[in-house]
């Protein structure tokens, strides 16, 4: 039996999870690029394989057809946008996640960008390391208002967190409205912080919502690129609408948008599930998961 494995760093941190499925006689084909895979890349990937441990490669109705062997996809991590799902179920191709493994990473760097931006640590490291010694004025996050867009289980945590350290949260998710304590216009307006934790794919900050901020935002989205209109936040960022950006899910991986001549914009390559902790976690969940639907369907 042929198991593939979509993401790049499956087994990195916690080792075992290979020897799990190795011991039950399994055949595990690491993904071979250490990368992202393309559809033509998975597509060559899959061939012979009846399950998969999916990363963020495009699993879609084209991919299934190409791969009549696969009934199993455990997608490593809570984002499901790579998979379609109605096109799985049509190929009687089973799909779980891991939805609880992220939330505490997401949410600590969630929360590291935010103190960083605050109290302007990459530049006094940067003018340190010049020679220069100049004390810049920051910001607490006691009384900050911050607005939480997304109020799952990440969303909830990051609240949390802030409210710790004295900051003002505001909700909106239009999935959970009794959980809102304000409109989405509402809380951009008097937001001096936005978090991002929503799901799905639909564009939340448009170009007219960046109209409606107050000068200085500081913007963070660890969600998905996609929730936010790109060139409009460049043109914020350029013109100080925006005072900062940081970004871990970016609209293209590996990313070369516009937003790189933004010095004002923190850009990391998607690397908040990237502890330890995080990833042990949700790969074991990732193999278990796999493992039981491989024993009920086959």
């Amino acid at each position: 039996m042929k198991v593939a494995v979509g993401a790049s760093s499956f087994g990195d941190a916690a080792p075992e999870v290979m020897g799990q499925l190795e011991e039950r006689g399994i055949e595990v084909a690491r993904n071979p690029y250490g990368r992202k895979m393309t559809q033509k890349e998975i597509i060559e990937h899959l061939q012979g394989a009846v399950g998969l441990l999916a990363g963020l490669e495009p699993l879609n109705e084209e991919v299934f057809r190409a791969c009549p062997d696969l009934k199993v996809i455990a997608r490593i991590g809570i984002g499901m946008d790579n998979v379609d799902r109605e096109a799985a179920a049509r190929h009687g191709i089973k799909v779980s996640n891991t939805p609880e493994g992220p939330t505490s990473a997401v949410a600590e760097m969630t929360l590291a960008a935010l103190l960083s931006i605050c109290h302007n640590l990459i530049p006094a490291n940067e003018d340190v390391h010049k020679g220069i010694w100049k004390k810049r004025m920051g910001k607490s996050l006691q009384g900050l208002k911050v607005l939480v867009v997304g109020y799952g289980a990440i969303g909830r945590r990051v609240s949390e967190l802030l409210r710790g350290l004295g900051a003002e949260i505001m909700v909106y998710d239009k999935f959970l409205p009794e959980e809102c304590t304000h409109t989405l216009e509402q809380g951009v307006a008097l937001a001096e912080a936005i978090s991002l934790h929503a799901s799905g794919k639909e564009e939340i900050l448009s170009e007219e919502l960046f109209a409606q901020m107050k000068e200085g935002v500081i913007l963070l989205n660890s969600a998905r690129g996609g929730l936010i209109n790109e060139h409009a936040l460049y043109h914020a960022l350029k013109e100080r609408k925006v005072a900062a950006f940081w970004g871990d899910a970016l609209w293209t991986e590996p990313y070369e948008g516009e937003l790189r001549e933004c010095k004002n914009a923190i850009l990391t390559p998607h690397i908040c599930t990237y502890t330890t902790q995080c990833r042990t976690s949700m790969e074991r969940q990732a193999v278990e998961n796999l493992l039981e639907d491989l024993e009920d369907g086959i």
